[in-house]
Protein backbone atom coordinates (compact mmCIF):
# COMPACT_ATOMS: atom_id res chain seq x y z
CA UNK A 1 0.00 0.00 0.00
CA UNK A 2 1.42 3.52 -0.94
CA UNK A 3 2.17 5.18 3.09
CA UNK A 4 -0.67 7.14 4.69
CA UNK A 5 0.78 10.59 3.31
CA UNK A 6 1.41 9.99 -0.30
CA UNK A 7 -0.19 12.15 -2.84
CA UNK A 8 1.29 11.15 -5.59
CA UNK A 9 -0.67 10.79 -9.24
CA UNK A 10 1.02 8.45 -11.51
CA UNK A 11 -0.33 8.51 -15.36
CA UNK A 12 0.22 5.94 -17.77
CA UNK A 13 -0.34 6.53 -21.27
CA UNK A 14 0.46 7.11 -24.55
CA UNK A 15 3.48 10.03 -25.01
CA UNK A 16 2.34 12.27 -27.79
CA UNK A 17 2.96 15.25 -29.63
CA UNK A 18 0.01 17.28 -30.33
CA UNK A 19 -0.33 18.56 -33.59
CA UNK A 20 -3.12 21.64 -33.77
CA UNK A 21 -4.97 22.84 -36.57
CA UNK A 22 -8.15 25.40 -37.10
CA UNK A 23 -9.70 24.39 -40.02
CA UNK A 24 -13.38 24.46 -40.95
CA UNK A 25 -16.32 21.87 -41.02
CA UNK A 26 -16.00 21.50 -44.73
CA UNK A 27 -12.08 20.71 -44.28
CA UNK A 28 -13.23 17.19 -42.12
CA UNK A 29 -16.32 16.11 -44.12
CA UNK A 30 -13.65 16.08 -47.52
CA UNK A 31 -11.17 14.12 -45.05
CA UNK A 32 -14.76 11.86 -44.44
CA UNK A 33 -13.81 12.12 -41.05
CA UNK A 34 -17.29 12.70 -38.47
CA UNK A 35 -16.41 15.72 -35.94
CA UNK A 36 -15.18 14.46 -33.03
CA UNK A 37 -13.57 11.10 -31.63
CA UNK A 38 -10.90 9.74 -32.26
CA UNK A 39 -9.26 7.59 -35.34
CA UNK A 40 -6.01 5.67 -35.46
CA UNK A 41 -3.57 6.48 -38.66
CA UNK A 42 -0.71 5.87 -39.78
CA UNK A 43 2.22 9.02 -39.64
CA UNK A 44 1.76 9.36 -43.65
CA UNK A 45 -2.07 10.26 -43.31
CA UNK A 46 -1.39 12.95 -40.67
CA UNK A 47 1.33 14.13 -43.45
CA UNK A 48 -1.37 13.67 -45.87
CA UNK A 49 -4.10 15.76 -43.85
CA UNK A 50 -1.16 18.45 -43.12
CA UNK A 51 -0.80 18.98 -46.94
CA UNK A 52 -4.41 20.07 -47.17
CA UNK A 53 -4.50 22.66 -45.26
CA UNK A 54 -3.01 26.35 -45.25
CA UNK A 55 -2.51 26.63 -41.95
CA UNK A 56 0.00 26.40 -39.94
CA UNK A 57 0.23 23.88 -37.03
CA UNK A 58 0.66 24.33 -33.40
CA UNK A 59 3.15 21.71 -31.75
CA UNK A 60 3.06 20.80 -28.06
CA UNK A 61 3.30 17.84 -25.96
CA UNK A 62 0.27 15.65 -25.38
CA UNK A 63 -1.31 11.96 -24.63
CA UNK A 64 -4.23 12.44 -22.82
CA UNK A 65 -3.50 10.81 -19.93
CA UNK A 66 0.28 13.08 -20.19
CA UNK A 67 -2.05 15.80 -20.22
CA UNK A 68 -3.99 15.14 -16.88
CA UNK A 69 -0.29 14.45 -15.23
CA UNK A 70 1.39 17.63 -16.04
CA UNK A 71 -1.99 19.55 -15.08
CA UNK A 72 -1.30 17.73 -11.86
CA UNK A 73 2.37 18.89 -11.74
CA UNK A 74 1.52 22.60 -12.73
CA UNK A 75 -0.95 22.33 -9.76
CA UNK A 76 1.79 21.80 -7.44
CA UNK A 77 1.25 17.93 -6.84
CA UNK A 78 3.36 15.10 -6.86
CA UNK A 79 2.95 14.21 -10.65
CA UNK A 80 4.88 11.29 -12.36
CA UNK A 81 4.17 9.96 -15.88
CA UNK A 82 5.01 6.31 -17.53
CA UNK A 83 5.21 5.84 -21.28
CA UNK A 84 7.69 5.48 -23.98
CA UNK A 85 8.85 7.81 -26.71
CA UNK A 86 10.80 7.98 -29.87
CA UNK A 87 14.99 8.60 -29.65
CA UNK A 88 14.09 11.92 -31.86
CA UNK A 89 13.30 15.42 -31.75
CA UNK A 90 9.93 15.45 -31.15
CA UNK A 91 10.54 12.65 -28.20
CA UNK A 92 13.09 14.79 -26.91
CA UNK A 93 10.96 17.68 -26.43
CA UNK A 94 8.24 15.99 -24.79
CA UNK A 95 10.38 14.79 -22.24
CA UNK A 96 12.21 18.16 -21.78
CA UNK A 97 8.64 19.56 -21.35
CA UNK A 98 7.02 17.75 -18.81
CA UNK A 99 10.23 17.76 -16.76
CA UNK A 100 9.62 21.78 -17.00
CA UNK A 101 6.04 20.93 -15.74
CA UNK A 102 7.37 19.41 -12.59
CA UNK A 103 6.48 15.69 -13.57
CA UNK A 104 8.72 12.75 -13.09
CA UNK A 105 9.38 11.17 -16.14
CA UNK A 106 9.25 7.36 -16.79
CA UNK A 107 10.32 7.22 -20.27
CA UNK A 108 11.46 4.13 -21.77
CA UNK A 109 12.85 4.94 -25.73
CA UNK A 110 12.79 3.07 -28.68
CA UNK A 111 15.59 2.90 -30.95
CA UNK A 112 14.29 2.97 -34.44
CA UNK A 113 10.06 4.27 -33.92
CA UNK A 114 9.33 8.24 -33.96
CA UNK A 115 7.88 8.95 -31.21
CA UNK A 116 3.66 9.49 -31.60
CA UNK A 117 1.66 12.13 -32.23
CA UNK A 118 -1.85 13.22 -33.05
CA UNK A 119 -3.78 15.91 -35.06
CA UNK A 120 -6.21 17.87 -34.21
CA UNK A 121 -8.26 19.48 -36.37
CA UNK A 122 -10.54 22.63 -34.49
CA UNK A 123 -13.38 23.25 -35.57
CA UNK A 124 -15.18 27.06 -35.72
CA UNK A 125 -17.24 25.70 -32.88
CA UNK A 126 -13.97 24.89 -30.69
CA UNK A 127 -14.74 20.91 -31.23
CA UNK A 128 -11.74 18.87 -31.94
CA UNK A 129 -11.20 15.70 -34.11
CA UNK A 130 -8.05 13.80 -33.55
CA UNK A 131 -6.27 11.83 -36.01
CA UNK A 132 -3.76 9.55 -34.00
CA UNK A 133 -0.45 8.21 -35.09
CA UNK A 134 1.22 5.84 -31.60
CA UNK A 135 4.44 5.29 -33.31
CA UNK A 136 6.76 4.31 -30.49
CA UNK A 137 4.19 4.71 -27.29
CA UNK A 138 2.33 1.09 -28.74
CA UNK A 139 5.82 -0.47 -27.85
CA UNK A 140 5.54 -0.21 -24.24
CA UNK A 141 5.80 -3.77 -22.77
CA UNK A 142 3.42 -4.74 -20.80
CA UNK A 143 6.16 -7.18 -19.27
CA UNK A 144 7.96 -3.84 -17.85
CA UNK A 145 5.32 -2.37 -16.73
CA UNK A 146 6.15 -3.30 -12.50
CA UNK A 147 4.57 -2.18 -9.10
CA UNK A 148 7.42 -0.36 -8.62
CA UNK A 149 6.72 2.17 -11.22
CA UNK A 150 3.68 3.01 -8.99
CA UNK A 151 5.32 3.37 -6.06
CA UNK A 152 3.52 5.61 -3.38
CA UNK A 153 1.03 6.28 -5.71
CA UNK A 154 -2.14 7.46 -3.89
CA UNK A 155 -4.05 7.28 -7.50
CA UNK A 156 -3.51 5.68 -10.99
CA UNK A 157 -4.54 7.06 -14.10
CA UNK A 158 -5.20 4.47 -16.39
CA UNK A 159 -5.62 5.88 -19.95
CA UNK A 160 -8.90 4.92 -21.67
CA UNK A 161 -6.76 4.49 -25.08
CA UNK A 162 -4.77 1.77 -23.76
CA UNK A 163 -8.11 -0.71 -23.63
CA UNK A 164 -6.70 -0.64 -27.94
CA UNK A 165 -3.70 -2.85 -26.36
CA UNK A 166 -5.95 -5.29 -23.64
CA UNK A 167 -2.63 -6.66 -22.18
CA UNK A 168 -0.97 -3.30 -21.31
CA UNK A 169 -4.05 -2.36 -19.99
CA UNK A 170 -4.60 -5.31 -17.66
CA UNK A 171 -0.56 -5.01 -16.81
CA UNK A 172 -1.43 -1.41 -16.26
CA UNK A 173 -4.17 -1.61 -13.69
CA UNK A 174 -2.62 -4.97 -11.68
CA UNK A 175 0.85 -3.10 -11.28
CA UNK A 176 -1.05 0.04 -9.79
CA UNK A 177 -3.61 -2.39 -7.64
CA UNK A 178 -0.59 -4.18 -5.99
CA UNK A 179 0.75 -1.14 -5.30
CA UNK A 180 -1.61 -0.40 -3.55
CA UNK A 181 -3.17 2.60 -5.50
CA UNK A 182 -6.60 3.72 -6.53
CA UNK A 183 -7.24 3.32 -10.01
CA UNK A 184 -8.59 6.35 -12.34
CA UNK A 185 -9.83 5.49 -15.53
CA UNK A 186 -11.03 7.91 -17.96
CA UNK A 187 -13.00 6.62 -20.90
CA UNK A 188 -10.96 8.25 -23.75
CA UNK A 189 -13.59 8.47 -26.38
CA UNK A 190 -16.66 7.34 -27.54
CA UNK A 191 -15.16 5.02 -30.09
CA UNK A 192 -12.82 3.23 -27.18
CA UNK A 193 -15.95 2.94 -25.57
CA UNK A 194 -17.56 0.98 -28.65
CA UNK A 195 -14.50 -0.78 -29.42
CA UNK A 196 -13.66 -2.30 -26.16
CA UNK A 197 -17.68 -3.35 -24.60
CA UNK A 198 -16.49 -7.12 -24.19
CA UNK A 199 -13.45 -6.12 -21.66
CA UNK A 200 -14.43 -2.88 -20.63
CA UNK A 201 -17.09 -3.53 -18.13
CA UNK A 202 -14.99 -6.18 -16.30
CA UNK A 203 -12.15 -4.12 -15.68
CA UNK A 204 -14.57 -1.32 -14.08
CA UNK A 205 -16.29 -4.00 -12.09
CA UNK A 206 -13.02 -5.29 -10.75
CA UNK A 207 -10.58 -2.67 -10.65
CA UNK A 208 -11.43 0.53 -11.20
CA UNK A 209 -11.99 2.76 -8.22
CA UNK A 210 -12.83 6.17 -10.55
CA UNK A 211 -14.29 6.16 -13.96
CA UNK A 212 -14.54 9.19 -15.70
CA UNK A 213 -17.00 10.30 -18.86
CA UNK A 214 -18.52 12.54 -20.93
CA UNK A 215 -21.71 12.52 -22.10
CA UNK A 216 -20.84 10.51 -25.86
CA UNK A 217 -18.83 8.31 -23.80
CA UNK A 218 -21.40 7.60 -21.19
CA UNK A 219 -23.92 7.37 -23.74
CA UNK A 220 -21.45 4.43 -25.54
CA UNK A 221 -21.21 2.58 -22.02
CA UNK A 222 -24.41 2.75 -20.09
CA UNK A 223 -27.21 3.18 -23.44
CA UNK A 224 -28.39 6.09 -21.49
CA UNK A 225 -28.38 10.04 -22.81
CA UNK A 226 -30.86 10.85 -19.32
CA UNK A 227 -27.79 12.00 -17.14
CA UNK A 228 -29.29 10.59 -13.94
CA UNK A 229 -29.89 7.05 -15.71
CA UNK A 230 -26.17 7.92 -16.86
CA UNK A 231 -24.50 8.15 -13.47
CA UNK A 232 -26.91 5.71 -11.71
CA UNK A 233 -24.75 3.19 -14.48
CA UNK A 234 -21.78 4.72 -14.15
CA UNK A 235 -21.77 4.86 -10.45
CA UNK A 236 -22.54 1.08 -9.80
CA UNK A 237 -18.85 -0.22 -9.42
CA UNK A 238 -16.75 2.10 -8.36
CA UNK A 239 -16.27 4.79 -5.59
CA UNK A 240 -16.39 7.97 -7.55
CA UNK A 241 -18.42 8.22 -10.79
CA UNK A 242 -17.60 11.63 -12.79
CA UNK A 243 -20.13 12.34 -15.94
CA UNK A 244 -18.55 15.61 -17.67
CA UNK A 245 -21.49 17.75 -19.74
CA UNK A 246 -19.94 20.26 -21.12
CA UNK A 247 -20.88 23.96 -20.83
CA UNK A 248 -23.35 22.80 -17.90
CA UNK A 249 -20.43 21.41 -15.59
CA UNK A 250 -20.34 18.53 -14.24
CA UNK A 251 -21.40 15.45 -11.96
CA UNK A 252 -19.77 13.57 -9.32
CA UNK A 253 -21.39 10.15 -7.28
CA UNK A 254 -19.61 9.53 -4.40
CA UNK A 255 -20.95 7.93 -1.51
CA UNK A 256 -24.91 7.41 -3.37
CA UNK A 257 -24.82 10.86 -3.24
CA UNK A 258 -24.55 13.27 -6.52
CA UNK A 259 -23.13 16.03 -6.61
CA UNK A 260 -23.33 18.86 -9.25
CA UNK A 261 -20.25 20.94 -9.74
CA UNK A 262 -21.04 24.57 -11.83
CA UNK A 263 -18.66 25.36 -14.78
CA UNK A 264 -16.63 28.27 -14.94
CA UNK A 265 -18.38 31.00 -17.24
CA UNK A 266 -16.76 33.26 -19.06
CA UNK A 267 -15.03 33.27 -22.71
CA UNK A 268 -16.40 30.73 -25.36
CA UNK A 269 -13.90 28.63 -26.16
CA UNK A 270 -11.00 28.68 -28.14
CA UNK A 271 -9.97 25.19 -28.66
CA UNK A 272 -11.53 22.04 -26.47
CA UNK A 273 -8.44 20.12 -26.91
CA UNK A 274 -7.49 18.30 -23.20
CA UNK A 275 -10.28 19.92 -21.71
CA UNK A 276 -11.40 16.86 -19.95
CA UNK A 277 -7.86 15.79 -19.40
CA UNK A 278 -7.39 19.03 -17.36
CA UNK A 279 -10.48 18.43 -15.48
CA UNK A 280 -9.21 15.32 -14.29
CA UNK A 281 -6.41 17.03 -13.18
CA UNK A 282 -8.03 19.37 -11.23
CA UNK A 283 -10.72 16.93 -9.49
CA UNK A 284 -7.86 14.26 -8.78
CA UNK A 285 -5.13 17.05 -7.77
CA UNK A 286 -7.95 17.54 -4.86
CA UNK A 287 -9.44 13.97 -4.30
CA UNK A 288 -5.45 13.25 -3.59
CA UNK A 289 -5.12 16.35 -1.25
CA UNK A 290 -8.39 15.49 0.84
CA UNK A 291 -10.14 18.26 -0.77
CA UNK A 292 -14.74 18.05 -0.76
CA UNK A 293 -16.20 16.80 -3.86
CA UNK A 294 -17.04 20.64 -4.10
CA UNK A 295 -13.98 21.85 -3.74
CA UNK A 296 -12.19 19.20 -6.23
CA UNK A 297 -15.10 19.42 -8.96
CA UNK A 298 -14.46 23.50 -8.81
CA UNK A 299 -10.91 23.16 -9.24
CA UNK A 300 -11.54 20.47 -12.38
CA UNK A 301 -14.11 22.97 -13.58
CA UNK A 302 -11.15 25.95 -13.18
CA UNK A 303 -8.50 23.93 -15.03
CA UNK A 304 -10.96 22.73 -17.55
CA UNK A 305 -12.37 26.47 -18.99
CA UNK A 306 -8.73 27.62 -18.33
CA UNK A 307 -7.28 25.47 -21.03
CA UNK A 308 -10.53 25.59 -23.47
CA UNK A 309 -8.85 29.47 -23.42
CA UNK A 310 -5.79 28.40 -25.20
CA UNK A 311 -4.23 26.19 -28.48
CA UNK A 312 -3.81 22.97 -27.32
CA UNK A 313 -3.50 21.55 -23.39
CA UNK A 314 -1.17 23.89 -21.97
CA UNK A 315 -2.00 26.17 -19.86
CA UNK A 316 0.46 29.02 -19.64
CA UNK A 317 2.49 29.76 -16.42
CA UNK A 318 0.64 33.39 -16.09
CA UNK A 319 -3.06 31.38 -15.37
CA UNK A 320 -1.70 28.27 -13.49
CA UNK A 321 -1.29 30.92 -10.72
CA UNK A 322 -4.55 31.97 -11.11
CA UNK A 323 -5.75 28.59 -10.72
CA UNK A 324 -3.37 27.65 -7.67
CA UNK A 325 -4.77 30.50 -5.94
CA UNK A 326 -8.05 28.86 -5.39
CA UNK A 327 -6.83 25.77 -3.74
Amino acid sequence: MPEATSKRITGIGSALVDVLINETDQFLQDLGKTKGGMTLVQDNAIESILSQTAQTPIIVPGGAACNTIIGVGNLGGDARFIGRRGNDAYGKKFESQIISCHVEPQLSISPASPTGKVLSVITPDAQRSMFTFLGASTELAPASITPALFKDTAISVIEGYLLFNPDLMMASIRAAKEAGSLIALDLASFEVVNASKTILQDIVKEYVDILIANEDEAKAYTGFTDEMSAMEVLSQDVIYAVLKVGKRGSFVSFMNKITRIDPVVGKEPMDTTGAGDLWAAGFLFGIANGFSIEKSGQLGSACGYEVCQVMGAQIPETTWQKIRALI
